[in-house]
């Protein structure tokens, strides 16, 4: 089973707490709704386990390989990345930006039993795939010891 870092602010309720928040704060300073939508990018990630091995797939749209990075360091694999902020045209004196930017880091606790060296992933319609194989336990079959 994989383990996930508990971040606050992944939970929806939570950030929509913080969502009513910066927008009554945005009344009275417009700076910060451009803040707050730089810093606040949690991508969605979904976790499953087969036979063979763990996956992890995280909802990154729009956001290239090369802005992606995946560590392991002490039995921890780190997804981190960037949605880099795109300028948005004025139109008729009016537009409106919702998706959030930023820097992201999701970190999950992976089981003793991982082969570490044969992680792959790949990234495919917006959507990074994370594969960590399982070790093939050793069977306890019975054998002869040779005396020598």
């Amino acid at each position: 089973m994989l383990v996930t870092r508990y971040n606050p602010y992944s939970d929806p309720d939570i950030r929509k707490g913080f969502e009513v928040l910066h927008s009554l704060m945005n009344q009275f300073d417009p700076a910060v709704k451009e803040e707050s939508n730089l810093a606040s990018f949690v991508p969605s990630v979904n976790t499953r386990e087969s036979d063979d091995a763990y996956y992890i797939e995280v909802d990154l749209p729009g956001i290239k390989k090369e802005d992606i990075e995946i560590t392991t360091e002490d039995n921890v694999l780190t997804i981190s990345g960037e949605r880099k902020y795109k300028d948005e045209v004025k139109e008729d004196d009016y537009y409106k930006v919702e998706s959030r930017y930023g820097k992201f880091s999701r970190s999950f606790t992976l089981p003793e039993k991982v082969d570490v060296v044969n992680i792959q992933a790949q990234s495919k319609d917006g959507v990074l795939e994370v594969v960590i194989p399982k070790l093939k336990e050793e069977e306890n079959k019975p054998r002869k010891i040779e005396i020598k």
